[in-house]
């Protein structure tokens, strides 16, 4: 499902239209699945063939033991007890296989009538050589949903594709040949497009598990719009089952969409020999100073020509490129790992914005508080990344403690979260409570996207991004931080208006009873014959009139008493 919806926001975004992507999850019975495939269901036989049987003895025995749990449980449930939940039942049966249709629809580019069979249907048949920063992890997209459908199923996938202007909409059914890696194509033909759609609508019938991956379909979806904030996803699955059934829509938020990622060439220092082998190939240019200046970025014609006077004397500047040795080529891969060139430039990145990292985090958390922050591009062996990061306090199905998103090149990362920089970053090297955040009470989100053309993934699986370069880690922790003094500013400023209330409040608490006090002690006073004080100034003598005929009560004092602290909560706020 992620193959098909990273492919789907690639092929909006390539032409800058704001994404409005369609998934949907049908869930196809075992009948249903035996009447498409043409197989005529059959009563069983044999039970004790079968790996979920269970004896007449086993049955009695776990049915007496469910009715003593349930028993226990209403007594529990009378005493006031805490009532658990019913033990799941332990077969030693794999149950039925589930088959679902997973439909994704787009709005994008759509394909050319005639690729559509060798774009789905070969593998490595991309043209993606250029260096670019590319959400892909392997470069087979929907090829791998497509193989996976095939293992599991052996049924084809249909498609349906039409580019902008097209009167025609293609469809195409079709499944791979994956000995001989050519398309094998059931049907491929051309239908009116009434609606003058464009993009591209692809569905695959495969063997899966709702209930153990809803909610990392879910959480996947959320994270997507949580990075994607310009898109708009509307998620559904169906099932004979009504009350399965399941529809959320991830709303837009905004129609900023980051650039489109730029094609660059490669930095010397990050080439290795293989690929300096490929570049000789497929280069028009003819010597090898042509090739050194135009070939590879921040070598300048001067710079290429003190390299090749470096390389020793069986190099020169006009020499054919092509005629190189292996030895030669070993030469150059050598010299461009020890000298010394520019680091690249982060023009050809694109990264989310801290504009929609921001409305992201809002839209999906709702938080109390949020802080974002994102790094001047920097360089690891060669290849430029930048560090977008947002942390969030509070917020709407967010657990308490640390709540990790992990993104790379605008796509999240599920699984491996353990070794991840990201995450050993946020556990060990960020002191949370010197920042007023209280790492096991508070619901912490921390969000870092790091778009680079190349990406340093670990593990075959390609979801977590190894903790051993000092660079990128160095770059997380830094950028982190700013979230957290940006967060640690705006708590204090919280704590102070809260402090400033209670104070208030606690003054405005004592006001009736030193209201009281003060007309008592001006009741005594004016009572007295003769007055113990030899004399009063003038205001005290009409203050003491006025409190003998009642123009001065008890309300007076408290109404002034009030006006008094509001005035000095107003301009003590003011001032902070």
């Amino acid at each position: 499902m992620r193959e098909l919806v990273e492919n789907a926001l690639d092929s909006a975004e390539s032409i800058s239209v704001i994404p409005d992507i369609e998934i949907t999850l049908e869930e196809i019975t075992k009948n249903k699945f035996n009447t498409m495939i043409g197989l005529v269901d059959r009563d069983r036989i044999d039970e004790e063939l079968y790996d979920d049987f269970e004896s007449i003895k086993a049955r009695e025995k776990r049915l007496a033991k469910e009715a003593r749990f349930q028993e226990t449980q209403a007594k529990n449930a009378a005493l006031g007890k805490k009532v658990k939940e019913a033990p799941a039942a332990r077969g030693k049966g794999r149950g039925e296989a589930a088959f679902f249709r997973v439909t994704c629809k787009d709005n994008g580019r759509g394909m050319p009538h005639d690729d559509i069979p060798n774009m789905l249907g070969r593998v490595l048949s991309g043209t993606k050589y250029g260096l670019r920063q590319t959400r892909g992890k392997f470069g087979l997209g929907a090829k791998m949903a497509l193989i996976w459908s095939k293992m599991s199923t052996g049924l084809p996938i249909e498609i349906k594709s039409s580019m902008k202007e097209q009167n025609f909409i293609s469809f195409c059914r079709l499944d791979i040949d994956i000995h001989k890696n050519v398309p094998h194509i059931h049907l491929h033909e051309k239908r009116e497009n009434k609606d003058h759609w464009h993009g591209a609508e692809i569905q695959v019938i495969i063997e899966g598990n709702w209930t153990t991956h809803r909610s990392k379909i879910l959480h996947y979806m959320r994270q997507m719009a949580v990075i994607t904030p310009y898109a708009q996803f509307l998620f559904k699955f169906l099932s004979d089952s009504v009350d399965k059934n399941l529809t959320i829509q991830f709303a837009r938020r905004t129609d900023v969409m980051p650039p489109i990622p730029l094609q660059t060439k490669h930095h010397p220092s990050a080439v290795d020999l293989l690929l300096i082998k490929r570049l000789i190939t497929e280069t028009t240019k003819q010597n090898l100073l042509q090739f050194l200046q135009h070939e590879f970025v921040n070598i300048s014609k001067s710079h290429a020509e003190r390299l090749i006077g470096e390389m020793g004397p069986d190099f020169s500047a006009k020499m054919t490129v092509k005629s190189l040795t292996s030895q030669q080529l070993v030469r150059i891969h050598q010299l461009f790992r020890q000298a010394k060139f520019d680091d690249p430039s982060g023009n050809c990145l694109s990264p989310a914005g801290e504009y929609n990292l921001r409305l992201g985090i809002i839209k999906e958390l709702h938080p109390d508080l949020v802080a974002t922050h994102a790094s001047s591009p920097q360089v690891f062996e060669g290849h430029p990344f930048i560090v977008e990061a947002g942390i969030s306090i509070g917020g709407k199905d967010v657990k308490h403690g640390l709540n990790i998103f992990r993104y790379a090149n605008r796509i999240p990362l599920l699984f491996e979260q353990g070794a991840d920089v990201i995450t050993r970053t946020a556990l060990k090297r960020i002191n949370w409570s010197s920042y007023k955040i209280n790492q096991q009470q508070d619901k912490i989100g921390v969000f870092v996207s790091i778009v680079s053309t190349k990406i340093p993934f670990k593990g075959t699986g390609k979801e977590y991004i190894g903790d051993d370069i000092t660079e990128i880690s160095s770059a997380v922790q830094s950028a982190l931080k700013q979230c957290c003094l940006q967060l640690k500013s705006k708590i204090v400023k919280k704590l102070q208006a809260r402090e400033r209330q209670d104070r208030k409040r606690n003054l405005n608490r004592y006001i009736p009873d030193v209201a009281r006090a003060i007309m008592d002690t001006l009741g005594e006073i004016a009572d007295e014959t003769p007055p113990k004080r030899p004399r009063y100034d003038k205001e005290d003598e009409e203050l003491l009139e006025k409190v003998n005929s009642q123009e001065v009560t008890e309300m007076t004092f408290r109404d002034c008493l009030t006006q008094h602290v509001e005035q000095v909560w107003k301009t003590f706020s003011e001032k902070s």
